[in-house]
């Protein structure tokens, strides 16, 4: 099985999934970025746009998804926006077409909920270093509320934890229970933005 979280940039798709991962015994998270930088260090700067329109990143995602899912017997866990129902088709309609089982949530929240996601997250609050992030809400937010994207959980008044308990419950999954208290949650979001620093 295939989880796919979906969402704008800062509406919680990877803090989601690594509660995911934390409470599902056998479960692993994939991170198709992980490719997109990687091919991102092979070319010339002026040459780097945005990674999804690239073929070979669409190709490539879909190629490593399917060996996973081929070779681990757990849940595979995909946080990754994607809003283009072309490259929505390419990926996750592929996978499907290859004949897994691919569940798809897309974490929809209102706008100025977003903005104050993006506002903390990280050790530096502010929005100055979420710029690219903070111009792509509203678009984002609009072609995830299509059909076509669904299933749609909106996460305004949900806890990671919840949102978490929300996506398992949806694919039949039990997930150990959550224990954490607020400060304890509070670093494990931390701990997650601390693995995922970028240096590109």
């Amino acid at each position: 099985m295939l989880i796919w979280i979906n969402g704008p940039f800062g509406g919680g798709k990877t803090a989601a999934a690594f509660e995911l991962q934390r409470r599902l015994a056998g479960s692993v998270v994939s991170d198709p970025e992980r490719l997109g930088f990687g091919l991102h260090r092979m070319l010339p700067p002026a040459l780097r746009g945005d990674f999804q329109d690239l073929p070979a990143w669409r190709r490539g995602v879909r190629e490593m998804l399917d060996l996973a899912l081929r070779g681990h017997s757990g849940p595979i866990i995909v946080p990754m926006t994607l809003v283009d129902s072309g490259y929505f088709a390419d990926v996750v309609g592929g996978l499907r077409s290859g004949g897994h089982e691919v569940h798809h949530f897309a974490l929809l929240a209102e706008p100025i909920t977003v903005l104050r996601r993006l506002h903390n997250r990280g050790f530096w609050p502010g929005l100055k270093r979420e710029r690219w992030a903070v111009d792509r809400i509203d678009d984002c937010l609009t072609r995830l509320s299509e059909p076509a994207f669904a299933t749609h959980v909106a996460t305004d008044r949900l806890s990671v934890a919840q949102v978490a308990d929300t996506i398992a419950r949806s694919v039949g999954l039990p997930l150990t229970p959550n224990t954490d208290g607020p400060v304890l949650a509070h670093l494990r979001r931390y701990a997650t933005t601390l693995r995922h620093l970028r240096a590109d």
